[in-house]
């Protein structure tokens, strides 16, 4: 599902799915997307909020996409987060946050690494920056302020310096809202 996305991006999801036997089908998103920018309103007076709406909104294009054939094919939506993006909320709600199922939601990042390894995904692809691709350059670690091992030890031992561990906490706190389910009034 392109969107404006890196032609590296394309060429390692079709060698996954190469890997494993997996039929594809390209649905680009770029004239969707182009088309909705131009009739959503840009209220944003903040470049960087403007920038992040524009980014998730590639994401929830993604898995809007996922899910209509998904209905169609009476599948189900397999998701890719892990337990160290779930645990600081670093995924997009309603976008890779929708799923069905998160087969590797109880793994941190360096645990996926190692299963990509044992099921033979080309290194390549393994050491890659770690990365939505939601404009160019984006990285996931430059995004968090920290590195996945940092957060990996912080989840699984509890051991990171008081400036990860502040930032952690602090996203942990700040995305409470992404894992759990919409506030009912009790009224």
């Amino acid at each position: 599902m392109p969107c404006h996305s890196s032609q590296q991006d394309e060429e390692h999801a079709l060698a996954v799915a190469s890997k494993f036997s997996m039929a594809t089908k390209t649905v680009a998103l770029d004239s969707v997307f182009d088309s909705l920018l131009k009739v959503l309103p840009e209220d944003s007076v903040d470049p960087a909020a403007s920038h992040l709406a524009k980014a998730n909104l590639k994401a929830r294009l993604r898995m809007l996409t996922l899910y209509y054939l998904a209905n169609q094919l009476k599948y189900m939506v397999v998701g890719a987060s892990n337990r160290s993006e779930l645990s600081v909320g670093y995924f997009t709600k309603y976008g890779d946050g929708g799923a069905d199922i998160l087969p590797l939601g109880n793994l941190v990042k360096g645990q996926v690494r190692e299963l990509a390894s044992l099921l033979g995904v080309p290194q390549e692809i393994i050491d890659k920056p770690p990365s939505a691709g939601l404009w160019p350059g984006q990285t996931d670690e430059g995004d968090l302020g920290f590195s996945y091992d940092e957060l990996d030890r912080y989840l699984v031992a509890g051991e990171a310096s008081d400036e990860v561990k502040e930032k952690i906490e602090s996203m942990m706190a700040a995305t409470d809202h992404k894992r759990s389910p919409p506030q009912v009034p009790a009224f």
